[in-house]
């Protein structure tokens, strides 16, 4: 199983979906996260830093760097 990024983890990532509450970013590993509030055009490539980790549902949440 693959770890998820860590609080305070920066990095640049793809956005690769929206949703009305946000974006859906991938870290290079694979794993998605949301970036809250900020609707990103699908593609992009964002840098953005790790807020929140939950290791258990595997998904984490992220602002923009």
């Amino acid at each position: 199983m693959r770890m998820i990024p860590q609080v305070g983890e920066v990095f640049t990532g793809t956005v690769v979906s929206n949703v009305p509450f946000g974006s859906f970013v991938e870290h290079p590993d694979g794993k998605h996260g949301l970036l809250h509030g900020q609707t990103v055009e699908v593609g992009s490539a964002v840098e953005v830093k790790v807020l929140a980790s939950d290791e258990v549902q595997q998904r984490f949440s992220c602002e923009l760097a």
